[in-house]
This record gives structure tokens, sequence and C-alpha cells, in this order.
């Protein structure tokens, strides 16, 4: 996290986050950082399908993708960067290790990343399989 909130500041750019199963855990790592405000604009924990799509994201594409995706991660990194006009956005979903009766669908050890850069619109994703069986190791 050092690296990153150095690098954000050399290069003049922010970050923002709406995180979903971690609870703000990145959040909670960013800000750990000293000078971290520098760069972090706004962080969102965004638990329920409800909050997500008060914040932006299309209900729809919940319907269609379920909240546990790579779709819908994507969709909560470009919202939470628009919304804040942040260089990028984080989005992050997925369960940990957990069944979740409001969204039964979807694997239950698999997290859902997707970091959106604003000045290219593009996306880095990833698909993290969850090696723990504790919640608090796998935030």
């Amino acid at each position: 996290m050092e690296r990153l909130i150095k690098q954000l500041i050399e290069q003049k750019k922010t970050i923002s986050l709406m995180e979903s199963c971690t609870g703000g855990g990145l959040s909670n790592a960013i800000t750990n950082i000293p000078n971290a405000s520098k760069v972090l604009s706004y962080s969102a924990v965004t638990y329920s399908n409800e909050y997500k799509i008060k914040m932006g994201v299309h209900a729809k594409l919940i319907e269609k993708y379920t909240v546990y995706s790579i779709e819908v991660a994507r969709a909560m990194a470009k919202t939470i960067s628009d919304y804040t006009n942040s260089s990028f956005g984080v989005g992050v979903t997925g369960k940990l290790k957990k069944w979740d009766e409001n969204n039964p669908y979807g694997d239950d050890d698999i997290v859902y990343l997707s970091i959106y850069n604003r000045d290219n619109k593009e996306y880095i994703d990833e698909k993290i399989k969850l090696i723990y069986s504790n919640r608090v190791e796998n935030k």
C-alpha cells in the first residue's frame, strides 16, 4: 500500500473505492498509510444490493449477472470513479465462504475485484479464489 500511495501522489492521481464483502478492509489498509488523504477521494461500503443500486450500479446488471460477478465489480469501479471524479475506481464484491440467502447464486469462495482507469477507460479485473476458512483472514 505504501508503494501505491507514493505512486498515486507522484502521478497526481486519486482513487475511490466501492467495497462490499471486504467491508472497507481495502480502504482501511490504504488509510493506514501516511498521506493517504492526498489520494483517497472517497470510500463506500455497499454491503447490500440496495445501496449498490443507490450508488448507481444498475439493478438489471445485478439481475443478469448476479451481484457476485466481475460485471458488477466493474460497474462498482466505474460508478465510484464517476461519482468522485477519481482517476481510479475500485470495485470489490464476492462471498467470503458464506452462503447468502438474499443472493443465492454464485460461488461461495470467489471475490471479484475490478480497477477502472478513468484516463484510458480501461479495467483491470481479478477473480480471487479464497483459501482461508476464516472470514477475517479472507478479508
